[in-house]
C-alpha cells in the first residue's frame, strides 16, 4: 500500500472520515494523521535492524606522498607539488612531523598549515593519509562487527573508547598490524594512518525507510504515492495506536494489536538460525573429537 492507502485503511477501521488525499491536505485531523504516520515510520526504523535497511558500504583509503619544505618551529609546509584534495581529514607523516598531526588548512596550491610546528627544517618526503571519512548520506547506525580491512582480510578493531583512541595516537608503541576505528564528530576515523590503498568496508542501517514512486529511497513520506519497507498491517496498526494515544483515548486494544504485528514482522523479516542444545563438533580441522588423550604424534 502507498501512504494514502495506509491512512485510508486506518481511518476506515477507526470509523473516521476517510480522506481522498493526505499530503497537502489542510484538514486538521488529516494533517495530524500525516505527521503520525511519518512518526510511525521513523520509530520503526529505529526499533529493529530491518533487512531491507541493511546496507553494505565500501571505500578505499586515500593518500598521497609529496616532497615539501618544513621549517623548525613553524607549522607551514611549502613547496608541495599539489594540495588538491587535501583537507583537515588528512594526517601527515614524515621526518620532523610529530605523531597525530593533521592538515589545519590548505593555504595555496603548494602550501598547507599543520596543526603543530615541525621539529626540523629541510626538504622531506611527506605522506598525507586520510583518516577521517564521511558516512553515506543515508547512514543511521553501524551494524556491529561488520567492519573489515578487506585488503588484509582482517576484522577491524573497535569502536575504540576515547581513552584507547588517545593512547593509540599518543603512545610510543601504539600501532599493530590491524586497523582500528572510532566514530567521532560524525566521521568514521581509522588508525593507523595508511600510506597505501586499503579496501575497507562495513554494514549499516539506512535511515531511508520510505520509497517514492520512482523507487528512490527517502527518510519520510512526502507524497500520497510513496510506499515504505514495513508491512502494511504493521503500519496501519501503529498509526491507529498512535492516533488514539495522542487523542487521549484508551489505546490498550490498539497497543496489543500493534505489538502482535510488530513481533510477527520482526520474526519473519530475515529468518533465524537454527540452534541446537547438543551441537555436533565440526570435523574439518583438529578438534577434541579427533585428538587422542595422550601420545599425539607418536
Amino acid at each position: 500500500m502507498n501512504m494514502l492507502q495506509l491512512v485510508q485503511a486506518a481511518t476506515g477501521e477507526m470509523g473516521l472520515s476517510v480522506p481522498t488525499y493526505v499530503a497537502g491536505n489542510t484538514v486538521q485531523d488529516v494533517t495530524q494523521l500525516y505527521a503520525l504516520i511519518n512518526a510511525c515510520g521513523a520509530d520503526l526504523q529505529r526499533e529493529y535492524d530491518w533487512q531491507r535497511l541493511a546496507t553494505e558500504y565500501r571505500f578505499t583509503t586515500q593518500y598521497t606522498q609529496m616532497t615539501g619544505t618544513t621549517i623548525l618551529g613553524s607549522p607551514i609546509v611549502t613547496g608541495l607539488s599539489s594540495t588538491t584534495g587535501l583537507s583537515s581529514s588528512y594526517q601527515v607523516i614524515g621526518t620532523g612531523i610529530n605523531t597525530d598531526i593533521y592538515v589545519q588548512s590548505v593555504d595555496s596550491p603548494t602550501q598547507v598549515t599543520l596543526t603543530q610546528n615541525a621539529t626540523a627544517s629541510g626538504s622531506v618526503t611527506l605522506s598525507f593519509c586520510q583518516t577521517k571519512y564521511a558516512f553515506p548520506s543515508d547512514y543511521d547506525r553501524l551494524i556491529d562487527r561488520t567492519e573489515w580491512d578487506k585488503t588484509k582480510r582482517w576484522e577491524m578493531l573497535g569502536p575504540e573508547t576515547a581513552q584507547e583512541w588517545q593512547w593509540l595516537k599518543s603512545a610510543y608503541i601504539a600501532t599493530g598490524p590491524r586497523a582500528r576505528f572510532r566514530i567521532i564528530q560524525n566521521t568514521f576515523q581509522i588508525w593507523p594512518p595508511m600510506a597505501s590503498s586499503e579496501y575497507l568496508g562495513w554494514e549499516y542501517i539506512s535511515k531511508n525507510w520510505a520509497v517514492d514512486v520512482s523507487g528512490t529511497p527517502k527518510s519520510a513520506f512526502t507524497a500520497d504515492t510513496d510506499t515504505c519497507i514495513f508491512p502494511d498491517r504493521l503500519m496501519i496498526g501503529f498509526l491507529k495506536y498512535k492516533y488514539f494515544e495522542v487523542k487521549g483515548f484508551d489505546s490498550t486494544a490498539f497497543l496489543k494489536s500493534f505489538s502482535r504485528e510488530l513481533n510477527i514482522s520482526k520474526a519473519s523479516d530475515s529468518g533465524s538460525r537454527t540452534l541446537s542444545f547438543a551441537p555436533t563438533l565440526p570435523g574439518v580441522l583438529i578438534t577434541p573429537a579427533n585428538i587422542p588423550d595422550s601420545n599425539m604424534g607418536s
